[in-house]
């Protein structure tokens, strides 16, 4: 027998109740293992399953460098167009449907003056891929430069901190040499189909928190910032097999020209050539702190991000003050004919360039030069991938 706190306890009572604690907290930290090991279990199978069904990238995307609207007067902007397979353009067969290829063409049109393309996007890079890319583009003299990067840095679980290191480096690195930078901030990888719950939700998460770190990099260090998000994502639900590429997991030639119609806004701002109005505060516009206008635009793909004042200062007292817009998408396509179609190297189709949202937002399908009709990339194996974007 033993006195405890006043009461009398056998000794053999105690020890008993004691075992049962320890067994009771065994058998809960067992099954908390338990969850979490088949939890892990499901995620590393549906990735794999996801590698098996989203084919390989086995040939190079179409180059779309080249002056666009080589007739046009004066001297031509230089454009430089950096990250991974978005950027690049993987997914489509033609380099008139690449996204370098439609802002190139819109810029052209826009601006009235040509426009020099030069690619440097590499398919599955990281963000830490821009290092090389940089240096390569900062050779020919950029007056403009468009990012787009993030995807495999979720896919490969890359840190948000160093991935949005590697982006500021760039970005201040351009705007050092006078270059106006653009970014089309992390897409949402929920929106692709191979990928399946609960994979599909972290991925989800992963790229809007990416997103957000983005914004906030970008904007600090002298950009602009696109939010694409979950852009394309009603359009790829209601109709998978026109808006996905062959290979279920990059757009199609009418999911870049959304995309350039999103991102065709914000560049012309950069460059001093865009709309000016006063921000609409009835479609959510204005000005917020920089963290703020961030996780704004994550909700709201589509929005664009820059740095403003406030009664003359860069700074209040949550930061930076950021301007948010939500712009009409500009509908990006050929140039007049008697401007001059694009010529990349070599000498491009002298098709007008396909995807071309109409002015009631539907996309125009892909067509054939031969007969008008609709057409679509031919299909792949399925192989596997891994940060492939």
């Amino acid at each position: 027998m033993e006195e405890v706190a006043g009461s009398v306890v056998p000794t053999g009572t105690r020890w008993r109740r004691a075992r049962q604690v320890v067994r009771y907290t065994a058998i809960g930290a067992g099954a908390t293992a338990a969850a979490f090991a088949t939890t892990t279990g499901i995620l590393l199978g549906q990735a794999k399953q996801a590698r098996r069904t989203i084919p390989m990238a086995e040939a190079p995307p179409p180059r779309c460098d080249g002056v666009y609207g080589p007739k046009l007067p004066g001297p031509p902007l230089t454009m430089v167009i950096l990250g991974d397979s978005s950027a690049a353009g993987y997914g489509v067969h033609r380099r008139r449907e690449t996204l370098g290829a439609l802002l190139a063409t819109g810029l052209s049109r826009r601006l009235h003056r040509p426009v020099r393309l030069h690619r440097f996007a590499v398919v599955g890079s990281l963000s830490a891929g821009l290092k090389h890319q940089v240096e390569a583009a900062l050779e020919k003299q950029p007056d403009l430069a468009v990012i787009l990067v993030g995807g495999n840095d979720v896919t490969n679980r890359t840190p948000p901190a160093v991935a949005v290191r590697y982006l500021t480096d760039a970005v201040r690195d351009l705007r050092a040499a006078g270059a106006e930078v653009v970014v089309g901030t992390c897409p949402d990888l929920g929106t692709i189909q191979p990928i399946q719950p609960p994979l599909r939700w972290l991925a989800r998460r992963w790229g809007r928190q990416l997103a957000a770190a983005q914004t906030v990099a970008v904007v600090e260090a002298g950009g602009w910032t696109v939010s694409l998000g979950d852009l394309l994502g009603p359009r790829f639900a209601a109709e998978p097999g026109r808006m996905f590429a062959w290979d279920r997991f990059h757009p199609s030639a009418e999911g870049y020209a959304v995309a350039a119609s999103a991102l065709l806004p914000t560049v012309l701002s950069a460059l001093g050539a865009g709309q000016d109005r006063r921000p609409a505060l009835t479609r959510g516009e204005g000005v917020r702190s920089l963290p703020q206008a961030a996780q704004e635009a994550v909700r709201n793909p589509g929005t664009e991000v820059s740095g403003t004042q406030v009664s003359g200062r860069d700074r209040g007292p949550a930061g930076r003050w950021a301007q948010l817009r939500r712009r009409a998408f500009v509908a990006v396509g050929a140039l007049p004919a008697h401007a001059g179609e694009p010529v990349p190297h070599p000498a491009a189709d002298a098709v007008p360039p396909s995807g071309t949202p109409r002015a009631d937002g539907v996309v125009r399908p892909a067509q054939s030069p031969e007969t008008g009709d609709a057409v679509r990339p031919a299909g792949g194996t399925e192989t596997a991938v891994e940060g492939r974007s």
